[in-house]
C-alpha cells in the first residue's frame, strides 16, 4: 500500500534522512521507533506532503505522491494524527468530527461512521457538545482517532500516540488500533515507547539519526538484545 524508496530529506542544510526504504502491505500494522531526533515525525510529514524529499520515491496505492498536493493525499486514503493530536478546541466534539468527513467520499457516510466513531470511544458522543479543548488529553486522542476515522482511511498515521497519556488510556488507544487493524486499514505508529509499539504490530523498523538500522517481524525486534539493550534499559 505504502512504499518509501531510498528518501533522503533536509530542512536547509540540515540533512534529516538518509535513504529509508520502508513498506507497508494492506491491514498491517508497522512501527516505526527510535529516539528523539531520529527523524521518525520527519517521514510521516512527508507521506503527508508537508515536507518535500530530496531523493527517492514515496508512493500509495501505486500513485507517485509527488504529483499528489497536501489536501490530495487525504482523498487518496492517508490519515494523520500529528504528534499533540491537532483538535481544533474552540469546536465542540462534534464538529471536529464532522471536520473529519469533509471529503467527497466521506460526506455520505457521515452519520454511520459517526456511529462508528461512537462505538469505539462512547465518551466521545456523552461529551459531543462540550468544547473539543477542554477534554482531557486522553479523551483528545481518542478525538483525533475518531476525526480521522470519519475521513475512511485506508491508511491511518499515528505520531506518538502514547504521549502525556496515563498507562491505562495508552492500553485503551492500543486495543482500538489492534481492532482497527481488523477492519482492514492499514496502520503506521511512530512511537518512542517501543515495547508499547511493537506489541501491536507485525513489523518494525527502527530509525536512527535518520537511517533505517533495524528492520523485522515485531515480534523478533522486542527478543533481539541490542534493541533491549539500546530501548528498553534491559
Amino acid at each position: 500500500m505504502l512504499s518509501i524508496e531510498n528518501v533522503s530529506a533536509a530542512y536547509g542544510d540540515l540533512k534529516v534522512l538518509f535513504g529509508v526504504s520502508l513498506h507497508i502491505d494492506d491491514g498491517e500494522i508497522v512501527s516505526l521507533v527510535g529516539s528523539n531526533g531520529a527523524g521518525k515525525t520527519t517521514l510521516l510529514q512527508i507521506v503527508s506532503g508537508f515536507v518535500p524529499i530530496s531523493r527517492g520515491r514515496v508512493s500509495f496505492n501505486g500513485v507517485d505522491l509527488s504529483t499528489v498536493k497536501t489536501c490530495g493525499r487525504a482523498d487518496l486514503g492517508i490519515a494523520h494524527i500529528p504528534q499533540g493530536r491537532g483538535i481544533l478546541g474552540t469546536l465542540s466534539v462534534k464538529d471536529n468530527l464532522y471536520v473529519g468527513a469533509y471529503s467527497k467520499k466521506a460526506r455520505p457516510n457521515l452519520p454511520a461512521n459517526l456511529e462508528k466513531v461512537y462505538e469505539l470511544f462512547p465518551i466521545l458522543k456523552e461529551r459531543g457538545e462540550q468544547l473539543a479543548g477542554s477534554l482531557s488529553g486522553g479523551q483528545q486522542q481518542m478525538l483525533a482517532i475518531g476525526r480521522a476515522l470519519m475521513q475512511q482511511p485506508k491508511l491511518l498515521m499515528l505520531d506518538e500516540p502514547s504521549l502525556g497519556l496515563a498507562p491505562i488510556v495508552v492500553e485503551e488507544v492500543f486495543r482500538v488500533i489492534r481492532e482497527l487493524s481488523t477492519e482492514g486499514i492499514s496502520i503506521l505508529i511512530v512511537e518512542q515507547n517501543l515495547f508499547q509499539a511493537l506489541s501491536v504490530s507485525n513489523r518494525g523498523y527502527v530509525l536512527e539519526t535518520g537511517r533505517v538500522v533495524m528492520e523485522g517481524p515485531a515480534g523478533e525486534l522486542i527478543a533481539d538484545e541490542r534493541i533491549k539493550a539500546a530501548y528498553l534499559g534491559i
